[in-house]
């Protein structure tokens, strides 16, 4: 399980973010956690190959050709978010390692032991049935103005603000 301080780093370091299974539609929840880290000022790469573009930002139909396409602009993804099924996350979990992202997080719902662990052995991050905007709002403030209880107590500021 990550800790706080873990989540606070991934977020804090991981500012360009692959989401797999990203869709076009509005009001998917795929769709309102991209949003939502673009708008804090994450670089979104959408990996969905039945879409062109979404949010404004090209689609790649695979991490790898996102890496491959995104390499040539100088610029690496750190981060592999996965709205796929548990099922689907193996081969994922290979892209991520290849491409040399730093995490792969795995949404609400989705969990792959498998494939987390060989990601941990290659030296990734992993994060399992969490959402990156919640975990976001929870921890670097967002949630906690609509009342929530994000059971983060403490009289310090965080150390990285995240934009």
């Amino acid at each position: 399980m990550s800790s706080i301080s873990d989540l606070r780093r991934i977020l804090g370091t991981c500012r360009t973010i692959a989401v797999v299974g990203l869709s076009p539609q509005w009001h998917r929840p795929s769709f309102f956690a991209a949003k939502y880290m673009q708008a804090h000022g994450y670089r979104i790469v959408p990996v969905n190959p039945s879409a062109t573009e979404i949010l404004g930002e090209r689609c790649f139909p695979s991490v790898s050709e996102a890496a491959r396409q995104l390499a040539s602009q100088g610029v690496k993804i750190d981060m592999v978010d996965c709205f796929r099924r548990s099922d689907d996350i193996a081969p994922i979990a290979d892209e991520a390692i290849a491409t040399g992202a730093r995490c792969l997080w795995l949404q609400l719902g989705v969990i792959n032991e498998a494939a987390a662990t060989k990601a941990r052995d290659a030296g990734l991050d992993v994060v399992m049935d969490r959402c990156v905007k919640i975990e976001h709002a929870r921890l670097f403030g967002g949630l906690n103005w609509a009342g929530v209880n994000t059971r983060v107590i403490s009289s310090r500021r965080p150390q990285q603000l995240p934009y």
